[in-house]
């Protein structure tokens, strides 16, 4: 912990753990000084788009196909606006952590903290591109830009309506985050910023309306049931499913779990027992080390 932070043990009181805002979706205090950046972000977007569209028109040089066509000219300069405003977002982002390099921890969540600032700033540039990105036609880009921000996902995962933070995330394979979902590696509580990595394991799933806290870890084919919360820095152990609307709890285990590729069960129905029985897998030894069983817990 840093140093105003010790200094100020002690001496606090209910209002400093009062909930602020509790996830970077949806920031109280939204400064003008951020937004700034927006500015030329939409303007080299814009004009890279509207580039693209003159240089086509020039060289079908007919303006009845390009009145044709238009339909389709919107889409695709579409999605080179969104695509360039993922471009010139990174770019930002590169010499922004150059300056100020994304840490975890606790902060102080006032004006004037570098660790403070700095998360507002990367929290705001990013905000831009995944609420275009979650508004737009293809489910699989909003994975893109996550992957392209820099968060640790395949394009085995789904988001349905969900809000995921954009750093301090790691998915597994085929996650499912449920609608109404807020995944948080970051939140403001009372006077302090808390910034813990979140990992969610192969095959977990994360329900309906359910609140993931900074720190989180989620253990292979667990489960949170729908309206769940997680407190920071909880461990969900693998292969369980877990209710609570306040705080999480072990439920039962989760019998439907993805077994290993390489382990088939048998049942002897007479004798009411059931044993595993090793198969071979039908794949590339490259790709033997991506099985379930081969990953580290």
């Amino acid at each position: 912990m840093n140093e105003p932070l010790e200094k100020e043990k002690g001496n606090l009181n209910k209002i400093d753990y009062t909930i602020d805002f509790v996830t970077s979706s949806a920031i109280s205090r939204i400064s003008i000084k951020f937004l700034i950046f927006y500015i030329p972000i939409i303007w080299f977007s814009g004009y890279m788009a509207t580039a693209v569209f003159f240089d086509m028109s020039l060289l079908i040089n007919n303006w009845v196909i390009t009145m044709f066509l238009l339909p389709m000219w919107l889409i695709i300069l579409y999605f080179i606006f969104v695509f360039g405003i993922a471009i010139f977002t990174k770019a930002f982002l590169l010499m922004i952590n150059m300056i100020h390099k994304p840490k975890e921890g606790v902060f102080l969540a006032e004006e004037g903290n570098q660790d403070y600032e700095f998360w507002r700033l990367r929290v705001e540039l990013k905000k831009l591109v995944f609420w275009l990105m979650n508004n737009g036609p293809l489910p699989w880009i909003v994975m893109w830009g996550f992957r392209w921000l820099g968060t640790r996902v395949d394009f085995s995962s789904h988001m349905h309506d969900a809000w995921a933070d954009g750093e301090f995330i790691e998915f597994g394979r085929n996650v499912t985050v449920g609608q109404g979902c807020v995944v948080m590696s970051s939140m403001v509580v009372g006077k302090y910023l808390i910034i813990k990595k979140v990992i969610l394991g192969d095959y977990t799933v994360v329900g309906g309306v359910s609140n993931i806290s900074p720190g989180t870890i989620m253990g292979k084919e667990s489960i949170t049931g729908a309206f769940s919360a997680t407190v920071p820095n909880q461990f969900l152990e693998q292969g369980w499913i877990y209710l609570g609307p306040h705080y999480a709890r072990k439920f039962k285990p989760n019998k439907y779990a993805e077994q290993r590729r390489d382990i088939i069960y048998r049942k002897n129905v007479d004798e009411e027992i059931k044993y595993e029985v090793k198969q071979d897998v039908n794949i590339d030894e490259d790709k033997k080390k991506l099985l379930n069983n081969n990953l580290e817990d």
